[in-house]
């Protein structure tokens, strides 16, 4: 699962002094002190959470020594720490955009948070400065603000439409655009042809007031592609205002299939890894071929077997870019250089590196280099990124042909286990290096540079030596050695 936490900005506010506000549960207004207010922070709605979860039955408890504030509703366990911007929610990591705050012996944290987490469907009123919070009844009716409230969502100065979902992230990799957004949409996606094109339409969204990426003045944007020989870039823009709708466009080199799927209710994925149009189709799984016997793809004469490790990307190409600057090419050679010092202590095992310094082979050179080495198996190490997800998170990875499932799945198996991240399985997936390797072949996506925790424990030495000899345990058992 992923979450989203945006920031809610209101014109003209800034400063706590700006005004106190008032805060209403189901059209009921929750006490008379001071601790039932809402304030605006940093321009953002900041309002009481005890008073708010207790009132709906939650348990709240408070640790002074930590400043840890803990919520339990229904199974889920929900962790703030006050001028701490990172929460727990399920042990899953929350990205907050402002970090909860005492004010007045009262914790206050961003009305939206409270609205995700809870369940809630909220509105703000900036004229009355009231925020309303109201429990779906699960039959998809509009809540309405407290009576002499206003009308959140009619276009008023400062109020906010709860009806668009934001999106706050565009990227491609991998083959796939990945489309961040604050809620579950639902997309038209169809080609076109002169010059050939896939169209994403996103109705009811908007680009969040924080999107990463830069738009002119007719709010549209391109993000350019390389080393994706089948699509040249990416095109978006708010196509539409009634409803309001966001257009990305994929310029494509030549004509692919695509899988469309959601992950979660924030993260929208165009794969282009298919080679037909669907959206959402059953992928039938292949039977899991036999491990290689002895003797399988010896092209040393050595009665050795021969493993290629692959450290993605290299030299002009670093890779995806982590929260605070760090290079995918640089972990990627770390890890990869680990697994080959592993794998050089067992005498069976001859260990071929596609690079070993900071260069880039072409990705068909990566391939030919196992291909003309008659490997047993191709290994290539890559990390995962997601602009405008920070909270995205986790393991996974890939193969292509059938020969590569059990390969895929006894790394994994290991790998999982030695990053302990979240798991997220082990995928299809038509990549070049995959695609042109004539042995067993993975790619290994150890975690996410776009998420700051993650970022941090995978260029962690000690953590890049438990993943390195995890991945090499796997190696060792999937050649039966």
């Amino acid at each position: 699962m992923l979450f989203f936490v945006g920031l809610w900005v209101l014109p003209g506010m800034s400063h706590a002094e700006d005004g106190q506000a008032s805060i209403y549960l189901n059209d009921n207004k929750l006490g008379g002190s001071d601790s039932s207010k809402v304030e605006i922070i940093n321009k953002s709605v900041m309002i009481p959470i005890r008073m708010v979860a207790e009132e709906m039955g939650y348990t709240v408890g408070w640790e002074q020594k930590t400043g840890t504030v803990t919520i339990q509703q229904n199974g889920t366990v929900i962790k703030m720490v006050i001028n701490d911007n990172n929460a727990l929610v399920d042990n899953q990591s929350v990205v907050l955009d402002n970090a909860p705050v005492i004010k007045s012996k009262t914790t206050l944290v961003p009305l939206r948070f409270v609205g995700e987490q809870f369940g809630l469907q909220v509105s703000w009123d900036n004229k009355t400065k009231t925020a309303s919070l109201k429990q779906l009844s699960g039959s998809g009716g509009e809540s309405q603000p407290p009576t002499g409230s206003g009308n959140a969502g009619q276009g008023e100065e400062g109020t906010i439409d709860q009806g668009l979902a934001q999106i706050s992230g565009i990227s491609f990799s991998e083959n796939r655009l990945l489309v961040a957004t604050s809620s579950s949409v639902t997309p038209r996606v169809f080609t076109m042809s002169g010059p050939d094109r896939i169209v994403v339409d996103l109705p009811n969204t908007e680009f969040a007031a924080n999107f990463g990426k830069d738009l002119n003045v007719q709010a549209s944007g391109s993000l350019q592609v390389t080393d994706y020989p089948l699509v040249s870039q990416i095109r978006y823009a708010l196509f539409s205002t009634d409803p309001s709708t966001v257009r990305i466009v994929i310029d494509m080199n030549e004509v692919t299939g695509y899988k469309v799927t959601q992950e979660g209710t924030s993260l929208l994925i165009v794969d282009l890894n298919h080679d037909t149009n669907d959206l959402d189709p059953e992928i039938p799984e292949a039977p899991l071929p036999e491990t290689p016997d002895a003797g399988t793809g010896t092209g040393s004469g050595s009665g050795k077997k021969i493993v290629v490790l692959d450290a993605g990307h290299g030299a002009h190409d670093g890779g995806a870019v982590g929260v605070t600057g760090k290079l995918e090419k640089d972990f990627t050679l770390s890890l990869t250089l680990k697994i080959e010092a592993l794998l050089q202590n067992n005498s069976n095992i001859e260990v071929i590196m596609t690079r070993d310094g900071d260069t880039y082979p072409e990705l068909v050179e990566r391939a030919k280099i196992a291909n003309n080495a008659n490997a047993d198996i191709f290994i290539s190490v890559h990390a995962n990124s997601v602009a405008g997800a920070p909270s995205a998170s986790g393991t996974e990875t890939y193969y292509k042909k059938s020969e590569d499932k059990a390969l895929a799945d006894i790394i994994h198996k290991h790998m999982v286990k030695a990053t302990g991240l979240k798991d997220r399985k082990v995928k299809s997936a038509n990549l070049s290096v995959l695609r042109n390797t004539d042995m067993p072949a993975a790619l290994l996506e150890v975690g996410f540079l776009s998420n700051k925790a993650e970022e941090a424990i995978l260029f962690d030495q000690d953590f890049q030596d438990r993943v390195a000899q995890s991945i090499a345990d796997g190696i060792k058992e999937y050649l039966k050695l």
